[in-house]
């Protein structure tokens, strides 16, 4: 008994550090896709290389405080088509970022974010360690952290978003850290993406709307499009496309204050196909209220909705 005791407090030890400090799954489940059809001369086995490597960097880091359990894991997509180099060991290319939510009680995901990047430019040498740090984003070759901060930048965003339509306002704390990746990225005459003069479509504005007052909207609609629209469908058809009509009346608010900016073509990019489906068996005003508002808003679609009608 005397030489048990000790192990009996070790035992109680370990038992209560596990419910202090449960094991916390991480928060991204990424598949990772590289492809490099158009790069002549380099060794394409570097690419198979850099896939891993990304994959292990996104699905295998911490992104956030909260713990998620396995199912609660977030599925995206990150797509690097690299279209050439820009130097020695140096690429260029595209990333296409998507990821879902699980609907309530369904088998039914919902898109959150559906985007293509076309200002991709990294260094990259085989067996690289990627490394990205808060507070040091920029690390010793911006060309090499650019890749790491871009990553880290979208995950951000995703998890806002995800966030957001949980809760409402949920996902502030992860847009600010998207915007001390802005404000602190990689610089270099090569780089771009990470600033207001370079475009109107990019990285600095995704992040800017997200946490700008003229938007404040948008949050609530997140959250209420979610919560009290799809997660409501399986039990309530009804009342679930009531709560995602009068989403779409929030968003046309925003809409006639600032129209076409980027947050809104990145909810329909991510949303549009989901709401012709949404609709397509609402009730004749619904129907007709639903597409006034979205060829409105969403004009590259703007006549897929009045086929709704």
């Amino acid at each position: 008994m005397h030489n048990r005791f000790p192990l009996i407090l070790l035992l109680a030890g370990i038992f209560l550090f596990i419910c202090v400090h449960p094991a916390r799954a991480q928060e991204i489940r990424a598949n990772v896709s590289v492809v490099a059809q158009q790069v002549q001369g380099v060794d394409k086995k570097i690419f198979t290389t850099l896939q891993n490597s990304i994959r292990e960097f996104l699905n295998n880091r911490h992104w956030a405080n909260d713990a998620f359990t396995p199912a609660e894991r977030i599925e995206c997509n990150f797509l690097l088509n690299i279209t050439g180099t820009s130097g020695p060991d140096t690429y260029k290319g595209t990333l296409t970022i998507q990821a879902t939510r699980p609907v309530f009680n369904s088998g039914y995901v919902t898109s959150l974010l559906n985007i293509q990047d076309p200002n991709i430019v990294f260094r990259y040498v085989e067996f690289q360690q990627l490394e990205f740090s808060d507070t040091r984003i920029v690390g010793n070759d911006p060309l090499a952290s650019n890749l790491t901060a871009v990553l880290a930048y979208y995950v951000n965003i995703i998890l806002g978003l995800d966030y957001d339509s949980f809760a409402p306002r949920g996902g502030d704390m992860y847009y600010k850290k998207a915007l001390n990746i802005v404000n602190n990225a990689p610089d270099g005459k090569d780089i771009s993406g990470w600033k207001a003069f370079e475009g109107n479509r990019n990285r600095y504005w995704l992040q800017d709307n997200l946490l700008n007052a003229k938007f404040l909207q948008f949050h609530d609609v997140m959250y209420q499009y979610h919560r009290l629209g799809l997660d409501v469908m399986y039990d309530d058809v009804a009342k679930g496309r009531a709560a995602i009509l009068n989403c779409l009346n929030m968003l046309y608010s925003i809409h006639q204050d600032i129209p076409n900016s980027m947050l809104m073509q990145t909810f329909y990019s991510a949303k549009g196909e989901e709401l012709l489906k949404i609709f397509s068996k609402a009730t004749p005003q619904e129907k007709s209220r639903a597409a006034e508002l979205l060829s409105q808003m969403d004009i590259p679609n703007a006549q897929k909705y009045q086929q709704m009608k």
